[in-house]
């Protein structure tokens, strides 16, 4: 009987540590909440968002900037303004290129415009780790698509780059890198003028000794590559002072032979 009456007398007390508890949990959610909206518009632009559907060979990519937001489907490209407005994302009317692609792709293109639409779309923001974060998209449907983040070459390397132009040769020699041996990028750089004309290029092909980020080298192709060119911070003494990332191909051209 006396175990009976303690277990009553516990009883208000447990209720109140649960109720406390949850109060606890609640004010840390909110405070989560806060937060992401606070960071989320400087988080969103800081990353490459993908998604990878399955059956498909090509992810849907988001990449936000201060305005736009830019949705590459796997076929087309579709672009609207997007903001942070009440805790949603708020997405304009999309407009799109006009491919005709795989019928997969087509569909793949069809469910991200659903997804995106004229929305104001409920997601989450997880940064706990900070080099994969991920990006909760909820459909109009409730199902959640997870977009996996990727830091943009301008978060990686703290500035926004110079972009220079290159003409890459099909062709690629033996050259020096150190005191190693590798084949070498043989390159022309391009100048252009603001209406698109160009102004200067390099008469002599020349070694380039650097990775271009993005870039494939094609044996039996003439590419000219826009290129963002980014200053490493305090490289190590074995290293390049920058880091070339492809932005665009601006010309291809099949060539047969040799230079």
């Amino acid at each position: 009987m006396k175990f009976k009456y303690l277990a009553l007398a516990i009883l208000p007390l447990a209720l109140a540590a649960c109720q406390s508890g949850d109060i606890q949990k609640l004010g840390d959610t909110t405070v989560k909440v806060l937060q992401q909206q606070s960071n989320a518009n400087q988080t969103l632009t800081a990353y490459q968002w993908s998604y990878q559907p399955t059956g498909t060979t090509k992810p849907i990519v988001l990449n936000f900037d201060e305005q736009r937001l830019s949705i590459a489907t796997g076929c087309n490209t579709q672009g609207s303004s997007w903001k942070i407005e009440n805790g949603l994302l708020s997405i304009g009317n999309l407009m799109s290129t006009q491919m005709m692609c795989s019928p997969e792709l087509m569909k793949q293109e069809q469910a991200s415009a659903a997804l995106f639409q004229d929305r104001k779309v409920p997601f989450v923001l997880d940064t706990t780790d900070v080099e994969k974060p991920t990006l909760t998209i909820v459909a109009p449907t409730g199902e959640k698509f997870i977009f996996t983040g990727q830091m943009t070459a301008e978060t990686k390397y703290q500035s926004e780059g110079q972009t220079i132009f290159l003409e890459i040769s099909p062709e690629t020699k033996e050259c020096s890198a150190g005191v190693m041996k590798k084949q070498c990028l043989l390159v022309r750089e391009i100048k252009y003028a603001d209406n698109g004309v160009k102004t200067q290029v390099d008469k002599d092909w020349t070694f380039f000794y650097d990775d271009i980020d993005g870039f494939t080298h094609r044996p039996n192709e003439r590419q000219v590559v826009r290129i963002k060119r980014y200053e490493i911070k305090n490289p190590a003494a074995d290293q390049s002072k920058y880091a070339y990332v492809q932005d665009m191909i601006i010309e291809r051209e099949s060539v047969k032979g040799t230079l």
